[in-house]
């Protein structure tokens, strides 16, 4: 690698209405290399990256450099034309438009006249794309794509623009392992073709494969910059959050406490086949597989979203058939999305409306809601969960991910349910606050819930769960009890 920094930055100071987002920070990234930035939500990663393309300015004494050059006054057109792209969660991306629209609509107006120049559109997207060593069909409307080939068209996009030097945030939040592989290989590609990546991301597992090095940041201050090579997780961990954690198999046997849920022959074709199982009380049931497993679909179908063509579900011993979502909640049922930005919340709204929203009902007197039931009903789960927030009237998106998921938590808890199941619970949030996820929900177990525990990460359901089913194909491949299996042995047969 050259002996210059491709982007060097000092002493960056910003500050927020007297908050200190950023404590002097210097932060580097070499040509071609592939960077960590880390540290759990609220450190400063997002403050740090809009500073570096121009969004922020930063105080008085900072500095900065890309290429060796110093620049004086970062814009975000300047940083496009130095080459630096960033490609944000949620991608920002058109669904309505074609892959290759996507990919090269900043040519649509650059044709004689103003008019959109097709030919110029399609020809960067066939150059981006095969960059990438990728095909997809560019004449596709974007919606049609899975998420990890959205996710490949943002950073074709990128490409397009001459990039020089990308940021991916959470690039893998909603992808399966499979499609997290995938797109780790397209970054090896980036870096190896001389385009330096920086990787956010609280997979720790995939940061410490990809990476080169890592910087970390914890309360919008500079931990360190560390090498890869040699670095655990448990350590990175600790760099975060100035904390341990240490993982330990908490299974428990449940066999004489009494079945809540029982699936038998659950059947929906093309999705999940001849699926049985029985959820106790007070039980942590871990559900993992790939791509295609049939999980969330099993799930839907447990929730009423979906209506099985076979088999049967039992709730207390007595079988039910719900024709909706509302069917199941009213069965004491609550399904936890995966999705928590688009289906778990409503992030225009505030916390309090968000955390009721499933529990009206409840809330009813004399025709209306109460305010001081609601108020009530608020107060009690935002302290029962440890949620840190300024006001419940705060809009749902001015909190943290791991936050946002207590709240989420906390509007199924308030229909007081039997069954609880939570799909991918740690999706976009940090290993602190995951931490905090799966210690309510060992409380949740001990208090008697049912839980049902989904996740495409084996450690995930190999730490936090009393039985582990894997799902192949649809089907149940096998079940497993943490106490008698390594995780080792446990993800070896999910990835085999």
């Amino acid at each position: 690698m050259s002996a210059i920094p491709l982007l060097s930055l000092k002493n960056i100071k910003v500050t927020f209405g007297g908050v200190r987002a950023l404590k002097g920070v210097s932060f580097e990234v070499n040509p071609g290399e592939v960077h960590c930035l880390a540290g759990e939500n609220g450190c400063g990663k997002s403050t740090l990256i809009k500073v570096i393309t121009g969004v922020y300015k930063p105080q008085d004494g900072a500095e900065f450099f890309f290429d060796g050059q110093p620049v004086t006054a970062m814009t975000p057109t300047l940083a496009q034309s130095l080459g630096i792209q960033v490609i944000w969660q949620d991608l920002a991306l058109f669904p309505e438009m074609t892959v290759a629209e996507n990919i090269g609509f900043q040519y649509a107006v650059n044709g004689k006249y103003g008019l959109v120049d097709k030919r110029k559109i399609e020809d960067a997207a066939e150059r981006a794309l095969a960059r990438l060593g990728v095909t997809i069909d560019p004449d596709l409307p974007l919606k049609e794509l899975p998420i990890a080939q959205r996710q490949i068209v943002a950073i074709a996009r990128a490409l397009v623009g001459e990039a020089r030097l990308v940021f991916m945030d959470e690039p893998t939040a909603s992808l399966t392992q499979s499609e997290t592989d995938y797109l780790i290989d397209i970054v090896r590609n980036l870096s190896a073709s001389g385009v330096a990546v920086v990787f956010v991301s609280h997979r720790l597992a995939e940061v410490l494969e990809i990476s080169d090095r890592m910087t970390v940041l914890r309360d919008g201050a500079l931990v360190g910059v560390y090498p890869v090579e040699g670095m655990t997780q448990s350590r990175v961990t600790e760099l975060m959050t100035g904390r341990n954690f240490d993982n330990i198999v908490i299974a428990n046997d449940h066999d004489e406490d009494p079945v809540v849920l029982s699936v038998r022959g659950l059947t929906r074709a093309k999705e999940f086949e001849n699926i049985s199982f029985d959820l106790r009380r007070g039980e942590t049931l871990g559900i993992t597989g790939l791509l295609g497993a049939g999980r969330t679909e099993l799930a839907l179908t447990i929730f009423g979203m979906h209506r099985p063509q076979a088999g049967e579900i039992s709730i207390e011993g007595e079988r039910v058939s719900f024709g909706s979502n509302r069917d199941a909640i009213r069965a004491g049922v609550a399904y936890l999305s995966e999705d928590r930005l688009s289906l778990g919340l409503n992030q225009p709204q505030s916390i309090a409306d968000n955390l009721v929203m499933a529990s009206l009902d409840k809330l009813m007197s004399g025709g209306m809601i109460s305010p001081t039931k609601k108020a009530s009903v608020v107060d009690h789960w935002i302290k029962a969960l440890g949620v840190k927030i300024g006001t419940p009237d705060d809009p749902i998106r001015t909190l943290s991910g791991g936050n946002q998921q207590r709240v989420a938590i906390a509007k199924w808890l308030a229909i007081d349910p039997k069954i609880l199941i939570l799909d991918a619970p740690t999706v976009g949030v940090d290993v602190g606050a995951r931490a905090g996820i799966f210690e309510i929900v060992h409380k949740l177990a001990a208090q008697g819930l049912a839980i049902i525990l989904i996740s495409d990460e084996p450690p995930e359901v190999y730490f936090n769960a009393d039985r582990i089913i894997h799902m192949v194909e649809g089907k149940i491949h096998a079940t497993y009890d943490p106490r008698s299996v390594s995780l080792a042995e446990l993800e070896a047969s999910v990835y085999a």
